[in-house]
């Protein structure tokens, strides 16, 4: 049987241009040189208030968060310049707005997963999304590996052999009563072992006389020939196929001198040390069938009364 692995991954929060903003923003007591005394934008002067600077020009910080300003991506308005702007994948937001869609809690600074476009902290996700352990029934937390088998999935830890608990991790496995066992465990207790050879029948296999055998291991006493799907006759215990039994056992039918093997049912009749099959026990002369009809005998031939009486 095959055991997958997976791993579930958290998305990390991504800081962007939060340095390069906080930074580009002068107070007002800043020394200005004359590129920068005006607002590029509006032309008022930037003397004694605060201003920012974007490719070596400076704005007013009204113009710079209307030119320049992302919208939040959770309250649509513009994330100004003196504030924090956390960008994951293009979007951005406020560090108040950057919260689980779910449970509203602050992901700043935290791991988050991302489903659908939303934001969601590990535990609602995992809560939602997570696959469940099969054995345990507890969440399989992100980042946490996964066994998955035969559409299930488990904790690493939990996905053990059920008889010596050792982790099953990708080796291979043996089911039953859907409980999962190594395969030296499940040979141990539950295998049955050839008759002849004594190795353990790990598929198919044949019964004869209550005893498992390997299909291979099957043969006949005579010729080694495989049994398995064959019709065979029994002798002593042994199993033989139909013509060794016929060449070393079998007795001959006195008419048609064949072998007398009963197999498929087939019927006989024996009188003073000899045999017919039943379809051959017929008389000598009009061939009229002599079982369960009186039958007289001349040397070695059998009539029925009435060529007999001639």
């Amino acid at each position: 049987m095959l055991v997958s692995v997976k791993t579930c991954n958290y998305f990390f929060l991504y800081f962007a241009a939060e340095v390069t903003r906080r930074s580009s923003i002068k107070p007002n007591n800043s020394r200005m040189t004359s590129n920068h005394s005006d607002c590029h934008y509006c032309l008022q002067s930037l003397r004694g208030r605060k201003y920012a600077l974007k490719e070596e020009n400076a704005y007013c910080v009204r113009c710079y968060d209307s030119l320049f300003a992302n919208p939040c991506e959770e309250c649509k308005q513009p994330i100004e310049c003196d504030s924090k702007d956390l960008a994951y994948k293009g979007r951005h937001w406020h560090e108040r707005c950057f919260k689980c869609t779910k449970c509203s809690r602050s992901l700043v600074e935290k791991p988050f997963a991302a489903k659908d476009e939303l934001l969601l902290c590990t535990e609602c996700y995992s809560n939602e999304y997570s696959s469940k352990c099969f054995h345990c029934q507890k969440t399989i937390m992100p980042g946490s590996r996964k066994m998955e088998f035969k559409g299930s999935s488990w904790h690493e830890s939990c996905f053990v052999c059920q008889y010596c608990q050792q982790p099953l991790g990708t080796k291979p496995l043996i089911t039953k009563d859907n409980e999962n066992y190594c395969v030296p465990c499940f040979e141990k207790q539950f295998a049955h072992h050839c008759y002849s050879c004594k190795k353990v029948i790990t598929s198919g296999g044949v019964a004869y006389h209550d005893q498992p055998w390997h299909k291979e291991c099957f043969v006949c006493a005579g010729c080694k020939t495989q049994l398995s799907g064959q019709r065979f006759v029994s002798k002593d215990e042994y199993p033989y196929c139909v013509d060794c039994f016929s060449k070393f056992y079998a007795k001959k039918c006195a008419a048609c001198k064949k072998p007398i093997t009963a197999l498929g049912g087939a019927k006989f009749v024996s009188f003073e040390e000899r045999q017919w099959h039943e379809e051959c026990f017929i008389c000598a002369r009009c061939s009229v069938s002599l079982v369960g009809q009186g039958f007289l005998t001349k040397q070695d031939v059998v009539l029925c009364h009435e060529c007999g009486s001639l």
